[in-house]
Formats: structure tokens, C-alpha cells, sequence
């Protein structure tokens, strides 16, 4: 089964090797059929504390790393620059 990303908005940073993670998609309204925007918060690993509140980032599912943590931030061409 493949492994799923999204890309999202850092919403937190508060807490060591974690960061939140707020992911917006648009559904189709089953009676008015107008979009709405819905969204999800992820607890993200963050290994080396990096990331920002408001960095663009790409999260990749992995297996759990604690109760809440089951994705990663994938780790980008332009880290360490």
C-alpha cells in the first residue's frame, strides 16, 4: 500500500521533534454542491527541529513514532541551505 503525503502549513513548533501540521482540501457539499474547505492537523516529526510556524511543508506517512505521530517531514532539496 503506498505511502501518503500532503503538504500543509506549520501551525506549532511548541514541542521538542514535533511540529503540527494544518492540511486544507476542498469537498463537494452533498445538498448545495458548493465547495467548502475542510482541515486536518497532523503531529509531524521533526528530527532536527527546523521548521517554523508558517513554513510550507511535505509530510509522508510512516510508521508510529509516538501516540499522536504517524508522519514524517520529507526532507527537501533546499534543508541546509
Amino acid at each position: 500500500m503506498p505511502r501518503r503525503t500532503f503538504s500543509g502549513v506549520v501551525v506549532s513548533d511548541k514541542s521538542d521533534k514535533t511540529i503540527v501540521v494544518r492540511v486544507e482540501h476542498s469537498v463537494l457539499h452533498s445538498i448545495y454542491g458548493k465547495r467548502v474547505r475542510r482541515h486536518h492537523k497532523y503531529h509531524v516529526h521533526d528530527e532536527t527541529n527546523s521548521h517554523k510556524i508558517g513554513d510550507v511543508v511535505h509530510i509522508l506517512e510512516s510508521k508510529p513514532i509516538s501516540r499522536l505521530k504517524r508522519w514524517v517531514v520529507v526532507p527537501s532539496c533546499r534543508e541546509g541551505v
